[in-house]
């Protein structure tokens, strides 16, 4: 059956007000899979029209059906979210937890961005480009839960997105990593609207930002890992070896604010676990032929390349490579032999795209065409 011939899906955007938020809407306004149902916002935009509530920052307009659309408050009896196939969250953290809980118990379906059930053992922690396989895990938090229908799926953190799809084609083509050493130059979108002071990131490299470090350190590997027992897939394993040993990536991360207004860097170091490091020659050949489930199953998000690699020396660049592939592929350049560890390169991901609202946009494509949406 194509795209066309599909029944849209009627879906719901919680925090649909704020930077995710408006991003889902931008995505979702005309998919193939997917319907608007509902917004959810704070309860002062509650009961309002989304266009007079919204302070929109994205460089196409509010689409026209969703301008006089009213909000309603994040909560699961509200009106249109029981109709919902699947809800989107795009809240933030503070608020996140109990909302995203709240319609679990509804027996509603949340494909969140939100971090706060991230290290939930029951809950997969998916990149689309990467590790889909851990959808598995959903009727194993149905069943312990004692729920019918409802589910959390969540999508990793952004600069750690933009690294795993690079590190997770050098392992699908050479075996597993022992250590990885990644500094981020991330955007200023990254910390949400208003987010930081002009008087802080103008003329300025912030050499801090709080928790994400840890995030990407710990992410890494859950997203890499695999289950203890394939057949039955009921936990995670941190990191599984060739020989089926738990052996966790030894990752290290600096992570950056920099002046530019969407586009999170990477600069990259690795070493494998085999005494043998392939040549750069095979290693961007890696980056070059690396497939992904997504991309098999021909969702509508899926970019045709999921790893672009760059020739030019000063490539990729946030200004100039964040659009590929609207926004949903990782670049990849400067591939070139490290002093220290086995080989180094920089990365590039679009932070509001790939990073965030799309990768639970894709993950929700996936589960539809495995059968986990309907």
């Amino acid at each position: 059956m194509s795209a066309s011939d599909k029944k849209q899906i009627k879906v719901g955007i919680l925090g649909a007000t704020g930077t995710v938020g408006q991003r889902f809407i931008q995505l979702l306004s005309n998919h193939p899979y997917f319907v608007i149902h509902a917004l959810g916002a704070s309860e002062r935009s509650a009961g309002q029209q989304y266009g007079k509530v919204t302070k929109w920052k994205l460089n196409t307009p509010i689409p026209e059906n969703i301008k006089t659309k009213i909000v309603q408050d994040c909560k699961p009896d509200a009106e249109g979210f029981k109709d919902c196939g699947v809800v989107f969250s795009g809240l933030d953290q503070s608020v996140a937890g109990e909302i995203e809980e709240a319609f679990r118990k509804a027996e509603l379906i949340i494909y969140s961005n939100a971090k706060n059930y991230r290290r939930d053992p029951l809950c997969p922690l998916i990149v689309p480009l990467v590790n889909p396989s851990h959808l598995s895990i959903i009727p194993h938090q149905k069943k312990t839960l004692g729920l019918e229908k409802g589910y959390i799926v969540t999508n990793a953190n952004c600069s750690t997105t933009g690294l795993v799809v690079p590190l997770h084609a050098l392992e699908k083509a050479f075996g597993p990593l022992e250590t990885v050493m990644v500094t981020t130059l991330q955007a200023i979108s990254g910390s949400g609207y208003p987010g930081v002071s002009s008087l802080d990131i103008l003329d300025n490299v912030v050499p801090y930002i709080g928790g994400e470090e840890e995030k990407i350190e710990w992410e890494t590997n859950k997203i890499l890992g695999g289950f203890k027992d394939e057949s039955s897939p009921t936990d995670f394993d941190l990191h599984i070896n060739e020989d089926k040993k738990l052996k966790a990536i030894n990752v290290s991360a600096t992570t950056t604010r920099v002046p530019v207004i969407d586009g999170h860097t990477g600069i990259v170091s690795v070493k494998f676990s085999t005494s043998t490091s392939p040549s750069i020659e095979e290693i961007e050949k890696a980056f070059r032929d690396f497939k992904c489930e997504a991309q098999e199953l021909n969702v509508p998000s899926a970019p045709p390349q999921a790893i672009v690699l760059h020739e030019a020396q000063d490539r990729p660049q946030p200004r100039l490579d964040r659009d590929l592939h609207n926004g949903a592929c990782v670049s990849v350049g400067r591939v070139r032999k490290c002093n220290v560890l086995d080989v180094k390169f920089v990365c590039l991901i679009d932070n509001v795209r790939l990073g965030a609202a799309t990768s639970s946009i894709m993950n929700a494509e996936i589960a539809v065409e495995k059968g986990l949406i309907v």
